[in-house]
Formats: C-alpha cells, structure tokens, sequence
C-alpha cells in the first residue's frame, strides 16, 4: 500500500546516517516498460526529455563506463559504470562513493511503477556528506520528466 501511495505523488524521500544518505522516489507511468526502459538507456537523448541531467557520453549497458554531468553539479563529471542491466526491469550504475537503482514494475492495467533509489556513503562520508546537496527535488522532477516523457510517446502510439 504504501508503494501505491508513493507512486502517485513521486515525492522524494531520503535516509541519513553518519556514514550513508539514501534518497528515493517512485512514480506511476501509464506507458509500456519498454517505452521507459528506451527512455532510461539512450544516454544522448538525455538532456532532451530529462531537465536534471546535461549530459551523458557512453553507452548505457553492462559494463560500460558512462559520464554524466547533473544540474547539482554543473562542473562535476560523474564517471559512472554500468552494475546492473535487465531489460525493462532493473538498471543500476554507480562509483565508489554510491549507487542509483532504478526498477520498473509493471502494475497492470497498463501502468507501471518507475522508482529510482541513490544510496551513497562509506567511512569517508562524514567528512564530505555537508558538501552534497539534497537530492530531493532533483528525484522528483526526474521522475516527473520521465512520466511526461512516457505517457507523450504512449499516447502517440
């Protein structure tokens, strides 16, 4: 229930620790998983559909090393590699400070649960956890990007 609950309102919510921080939101779609699937794995049409991200070089799959450069961090390039890759349902890329996760599940009725979760920490994490800044609102217009996204190309078909 509480899954339901949070994939309609896509609002972000976030953990701390001394040695970690965990932010993650979900957001109901009306598109086919392979639409958001599409949408999550084509790195150059990024800054088309998704105002959080400015770029990523690469190639989205197992494996592969990408750069991705965020609105938080404007001069910062995240060098990032590819963990986890299951077509339409789990993709997952991160460095050694953290990973993001994000998972489709499809409800039924045509609609699918996007939800993308960040953690990042590690022993060094106290010294430099004041430096990062929220990622709340950024994981809310992502999710809010990709369900507009989706939906446009779901109803265009």
């Amino acid at each position: 229930m509480i899954t339901s609950t949070m994939a309609q309102n896509g609002k972000a919510a976030t953990i701390k620790t001394t040695f970690h921080r965990e932010t993650s939101v979900s957001i109901e779609i009306k598109a086919d998983p392979a639409i958001v699937w599409a949408l999550l794995t084509k790195a150059s049409d990024y800054p088309h559909w998704n105002s959080t991200v400015t770029s990523i070089e690469g190639n989205i799959a197992l494996g592969e090393k990408i750069k991705l450069k965020s609105i938080l961090d404007a001069k910062r390039t995240f060098k990032l590699k590819v963990k986890e890759f299951e077509p339409e349902k789990k993709l997952a890329w991160g460095d050694g400070q953290g990973n993001r996760v994000y998972t489709i599940t499809k409800n039924g009725s045509g609609t699918i649960t996007f939800s993308m979760t960040e953690k990042i920490g590690g022993l060094m994490f106290p010294m430099y956890a004041k430096m990062i800044p929220s990622f709340d609102q950024s994981f809310e217009q992502f999710a809010s990007d990709l369900k507009k996204e989706s939906e446009t190309i779901m109803s265009a078909k």
